[in-house]
């Protein structure tokens, strides 16, 4: 059997101190992703972006859409570092919360629930210049995609 020495993919994360996030990060890393950094907010991700040699192919994002400068923070992340394949993951499912961030082009959105074999699912799907999105927002990603085309 051929095996083929890809390189590890690379990752960063950005999450608000969630055990749950911890866990599938720790999931990851054992499964031979390379972790580049880890972050409890995109204000520090952003410094430590900067300081960075070589880019995270994909950066899991954690959102607090309670914290009423998430949604410029991540416009700014967007602007900085657009090849960075950004990947959220929350426990909302409206279109209020995930519109914003298919206008931002988000790659994936997976909803609280979503395992460590999920995150594998969708760093695999948008390595592969596709996206990735939880059941439980298929409607709202749907609607949003289809009014786009309409316009």
């Amino acid at each position: 059997m051929d095996t083929i020495n890809r390189p590890k993919q690379t990752l960063a994360f950005i999450n608000d101190k969630s055990p749950i996030l911890d866990s599938i990060c720790n999931d990851l890393s054992g499964s031979g992703f390379e972790i580049l950094f880890r972050s409890e907010h995109i204000e520090d991700a952003l410094t430590q972006l900067s300081a960075l040699k070589s880019l995270p192919e994909f950066c899991i994002i954690d959102l607090d859409f309670y914290d009423k400068n998430v949604l410029a923070e991540l416009h700014e992340l967007r602007i900085k570092y657009p090849s960075i394949k950004l990947i959220a993951f929350s426990d909302k499912d409206s279109e209020q919360a995930v519109k914003p961030l298919l206008e931002m082009d988000f790659s994936g959105y997976l909803l609280i629930g979503s395992d460590s074999e999920d995150f594998k699912k969708a760093i695999e799907t948008v390595s592969n210049d596709r996206r990735y999105f939880s059941a439980g927002i298929c409607k709202v990603v749907e609607g949003y995609f289809s009014n786009q085309q309409g316009s």
